[in-house]
């Protein structure tokens, strides 16, 4: 075989060998992110809301109440 066809089969076992490597390591990639969301849901739906959680949604409450008068040019 002449070199020249040697140094082609060899570019081209390289890129699919580099294409195959990817694409599985893709895969890999994309299962891992699936299963940590599923993780984070799970534990979502098995904690219920921690005080802190709770603090922090009246105090954003508290905070969308004075935009609102703000707003409406209410004084408070």
């Amino acid at each position: 075989m002449p070199e020249s066809t040697i140094y082609l089969l060899t570019a081209a076992f390289t890129v699919i060998g580099v294409t195959a490597v990817s694409l599985v390591a893709l895969r890999g990639w994309r299962d891992w992110i699936a299963l940590k969301t599923r993780e984070l849901e799970q534990q979502r739906a098995d904690s219920p809301p921690t005080a802190t959680s709770r603090i922090e949604v009246a105090d954003l409450k508290e905070r969308i109440r004075k935009l609102e008068a703000i707003a409406a040019g209410v004084e408070l």
